[in-house]
């Protein structure tokens, strides 16, 4: 049971929701870069939502199926084909043994998961499937895939996808795909630029003269050509501290923005270093960094300020969106 990589995209990697509880070791979580949309593409094939699927980065792959397969692509809208039909995003599809799914540019946002059925059998690496680029280890190979990889899938994907699709309600076949009419609801691609993040005042805010402090929440920022799964670097004005006192590294975390020497911000992501010694001028919203890392270069953002309360208020209603998406989704699979 595998698919063979005929073109890999331009940045295809295995991701689940990553590997916690070792950043005291230098060993971040990494992970999907938009957990909320893994996590609705698993629960579109009847998956944990912890399962290793495929992130696709603004440019996908083409893959070729060698079994049966229950597949769900899910996140950024991608220009994506089944055997040279449209594929129906955000469902559940039945991809028969030797069809080819190739995925082309994102028409808005940057990120998307392709789901299937059982997930990626890749090894697992200190408890993650995870790909953790910076230091080559987790996912295929510690790797971003390339032509001619050719990917395990579990053992009875075959078997597994035939008796998730048979459960479905709905299903039917739409323009020769095997499908269901009903899909899950986009709920972290960017549907207008520039975006809101929401972030809180950071711990080295004051470092800041006050033009700079203003700025940050006053400008529209821009997501740079050189960002990557580390960190966004953002292009606007640049900020200036009103103390050039030096800071000792310590610890950040996913959504910590630093302003390094240059004066632009890095908004840390899911590859982040685990100590820094640049200043932090704030803190995003746990539930903004999924909506943040869909966000392609040259994509453009604004911050709005928020307190703790509300970064967590924020956060319980996204976990209800989800939470009541993927229900809906369970009972469509008569659960």
């Amino acid at each position: 049971m595998s698919l063979l990589v005929r073109r890999p995209g331009l940045l295809t990697t295995v991701q689940d929701r990553g590997r916690f509880g070792l950043q005291h070791l230098g060993v971040v979580p990494s992970g999907a870069m938009d957990p909320v949309a893994l996590e609705l593409a698993n629960g579109l094939v009847g998956n944990r939502g912890d399962e290793a699927a495929l992130e696709l980065t603004v440019l996908g792959p083409e893959l070729e199926f060698r079994s049966e397969a229950l597949v769900a692509l899910c996140g950024a809208p991608f220009e994506a084909r089944l055997d040279g039909r449209p594929l129906p995003l955000d469902r559940p599809v039945l991809v028969r043994s030797g069809s080819v799914l190739a995925a082309r540019r994102a028409t808005r946002g940057a990120r998307a998961y392709l789901a299937v059925a059982g997930g990626i059998a890749a090894a697992p690496v200190l408890g993650s499937r995870s790909t953790f680029l910076p230091a080559r280890f987790g996912g295929f190979e510690g790797r971003a895939l390339r032509s001619g990889d050719v990917l395990d899938l579990t053992e009875n994907c075959s078997a597994i996808s035939l008796e998730r699709f048979e459960r479905l309600d709905q299903r039917r076949k739409m323009s020769g795909i095997e499908t269901v009419p009903w899909s899950a609801p986009a709920l972290t691609a960017p549907e207008h630029e520039p975006i809101v993040i929401h972030a809180m005042e950071g711990r080295h805010r004051d470092a800041f003269d006050t033009a700079s402090q203003r700025a940050f929440f006053e400008a529209t920022w821009k997501v740079s050509p050189d960002s990557n799964r580390m960190g966004f670097r953002l292009a606007g004005p640049v900020l200036a501290r009103a103390e050039s006192a030096e800071i000792l590294s310590e610890p950040t975390c996913l959504g910590t923005v630093q302003v390094p020497a240059n004066g632009l911000p890095i908004a840390l992501m899911a590859d982040h270093q685990t100590t820094g010694g640049y200043p932090k001028i704030a803190e995003i919203a746990s539930a903004d960094v999924p909506r943040l890392a869909q966000l392609a270069p040259g994509g453009a953002l604004r911050f709005a300020r928020c307190t703790l309360e509300q970064a967590q208020e924020l956060r319980r209603a996204l976990r209800r969106r989800v939470a009541a998406a993927l229900r809906a989704v369970a009972w469509a699979y008569g659960q």
